[in-house]
């Protein structure tokens, strides 16, 4: 079976990623998250999204960087999501590693993810396409 028998088209025979924000199938059709889905409400202007394990050490020092971000900047809400409780979320967004975060803007759309720890010049950067 050829490489693009299995839905893969670049020739180095990785998926073809998508471009622009990420839409979630199930939820409206914005692909916005909201309070329903995240446990927690948004921020007025923007949302960071960390989705974290139990025994994941970089989680510890993304939630602390997060939560200094979210303190900083008015408006902006940091909501941790536990990905082994929400398979169903982390299914749905593509989630593949923790910690991964989305910036979600003021009405839930996704408007930049990064995985692995952060570091809190870049989420000031990707707050800025939020904002």
């Amino acid at each position: 079976m050829g490489a693009n028998a299995r839905g893969r088209s670049r020739k180095d025979g990785k998926a073809p990623r998508k471009k622009g924000r990420t839409s979630v199938p199930g939820w409206d059709e914005g692909g916005r998250l909201g309070s329903a889905e995240l446990g927690e409400d948004l921020g007025a202007r923007a949302t960071l999204v960390q989705f974290s394990s139990a025994f994941c050490a970089p989680c510890r020092a993304t939630r602390r960087i997060l939560g200094e971000v979210a303190g900083l900047v008015p408006g902006v809400a940091h909501v941790e999501v536990d990905a082994e409780a929400r398979l169903d979320l982390v299914r749905a967004l593509g989630i593949l590693r923790t910690p991964t975060v989305l910036v979600l803007d003021a009405d839930g759309r996704v408007v930049r993810r990064a995985a692995g720890q952060l570091r809190k010049a870049d989420v000031i950067a990707a707050l800025g396409e939020a904002l």
